[in-house]
C-alpha cells in the first residue's frame, strides 16, 4: 500500500516537473558557474549588477550579463525555477538557438532603459537576476496565446493579466528584485510581441546555421536534454509524438463489411487485410472481348439483371431499354453476354 502511494506520489511530481530544455539547461549552468567563481574569487556582489553606474563607468558588457549575475542562493535558485518552469514553452516554439538570442535581445533592452531611467534618480538601485528576462517571455506569450482566461490557485483572471500576477508573486517571493525594472522587462515584452523588434530578431534560417556550430553542436548530441531545431519542420518532427502503426491495426480493416452481392457459393480470400470474392472475378466469354469489356459485361448483368428483377416485381413494368439506360447504358445483348440464352430469353419475355 504503501508503495502505492509513493509510485502515485512519484508519477504526479513527474507530470507537474518542466521538459528539460537545452537552452534553459545553459542559462542556469552558468547562472551556477559564475556564483561559484564569484563566492570563490569573492567578487563585489555588484559586480555585473545594472543600474545607473553602467553608463557612469562605461560597463556596457553588463547589459548582456546581469541575468546570470546573483548575489545569494537563494535568488539563484529561485530564479532558475521560474525560468525553467515559465520558460519552457518559449524554447519549444522558437528553437533553441533563437530562444538564448532572445534572452540576450530582451534583458540587454531591459537593462538599457532600467539603467537609463535609474540615471535619472537621486538615489541609484542596482538589480539583477534571471526574473527579468522572464517576466518578459511570459509577457510576448500572452501576445500570441490563443486563450483568453488564466487558472492560478483556483482564482480566474485574463491572460493579459498573468505578467502582472507573477509580477507581484515573483517580487514578493524573489530577493533582490526591483519593481522598476520588472515593470520594464514586461513592457519590453510586449513590444517584442507585437513585432517592432523584428529588424534586430534573429531569422530561423540564420538560426539552422548556427545550431550546426559549437557548442550548439554540443548541445544537440546530449542524451537526455531536448534540444530544440530552429527549423519549423524539424521542431515539429521534435515535439510531436512519432506514430508507426503496425500493418492490419486500422480498425476498418479488420471490420470490413462484405459485398451485397455475394452469393452462397462463392468464396472468399484475402488480399492485404481486405475479402475477396472468387465469384467476383468475370467468367471467359468465348467472344473475343478484351479483359475490360468482359468487367464491363459482367457488371452489366449483375447490375440490369438486379434491378429488372426487383423492380419488376415492385411496380411491374419495366423496359429491359430503360433499366440499361438508368445503370451506364447498357443493352439487353450485353446483359445476355454474361448468362446462357434461354435465361436471358426467359427475362426479355418478362419484361
Amino acid at each position: 500500500m504503501q508503495t502505492k502511494n509513493f509510485n502515485d506520489i512519484f508519477r504526479a511530481l513527474k507530470d507537474l516537473a518542466p521538459v528539460l530544455t537545452s537552452g534553459n539547461l545553459l542559462v542556469v549552468l552558468s547562472s551556477c558557474v559564475w556564483f561559484a567563481v564569484q563566492t570563490h574569487l569573492g567578487l563585489p556582489q555588484e559586480s555585473l549588477s545594472i543600474g545607473a553606474t553602467v553608463f557612469q563607468s562605461g560597463h556596457l558588457h553588463r547589459l548582456l550579463l546581469f541575468p546570470l549575475h546573483h548575489r545569494s542562493l537563494p535568488q539563484l535558485l529561485l530564479s532558475a525555477a521560474a525560468l525553467l518552469f515559465l520558460c519552457g514553452g518559449v524554447e519549444k516554439g522558437l528553437g533553441t538557438v533563437r530562444f538564448l538570442f532572445l534572452l540576450l535581445l530582451l534583458g540587454s533592452t531591459t537593462g538599457v532603459f532600467y539603467s537609463f531611467l535609474d540615471l535619472l534618480q537621486d538615489a541609484s538601485v542596482h538589480t539583477e537576476g534571471l526574473l527579468p528576462v522572464v517576466l518578459a517571455c511570459v509577457a510576448l506569450t500572452t501576445l500570441h496565446t490563443k486563450m483568453t482566461k488564466g487558472f492560478l490557485c483556483g482564482v480566474s483572471f485574463p491572460v493579459v493579466a498573468l505578467p502582472w500576477v507573477l509580477l507581484v508573486i515573483c517580487t514578493a517571493l524573489i530577493p533582490r528584485s526591483v519593481l522598476l525594472c520588472n515593470v520594464i522587462a514586461i513592457l519590453v515584452g510586449w513590444v517584442y510581441g507585437k513585432g517592432w523588434l523584428s529588424p534586430v530578431d534573429m531569422s530561423e534560417s540564420r538560426a539552422a546555421v548556427l545550431e550546426k556550430l559549437l557548442p550548439f553542436r554540443f548541445l544537440r548530441s546530449m542524451s537526455g536534454v531536448m534540444f530544440v531545431p530552429a527549423s519549423s519542420q524539424e521542431r515539429r518532427r521534435t515535439l510531436l509524438p512519432q506514430i508507426n502503426p503496425t500493418p492490419g491495426s486500422y480498425p476498418v480493416q479488420a471490420y470490413a463489411p462484405l459485398p451485397s452481392i455475394a452469393t452462397a457459393n462463392a468464396t472468399a480470400t484475402m488480399y492485404e487485410g481486405w475479402p475477396q470474392l472468387a465469384s467476383l472475378t468475370p467468367p471467359h466469354t468465348p467472344y473475343g472481348h478484351t479483359a475490360a469489356h468482359k468487367v464491363g459485361h459482367m457488371a452489366a448483368h449483375n447490375v440490369g439483371h438486379m434491378a429488372a428483377h426487383q423492380m419488376g416485381h415492385n411496380h411491374g413494368q419495366i423496359s429491359a431499354q430503360s433499366v440499361g439506360h438508368n445503370h451506364g447504358h447498357f443493352s439487353d445483348q450485353s446483359v445476355g453476354h454474361g448468362c446462357d440464352g434461354n435465361h436471358s430469353h426467359n427475362h426479355g419475355a418478362k419484361l
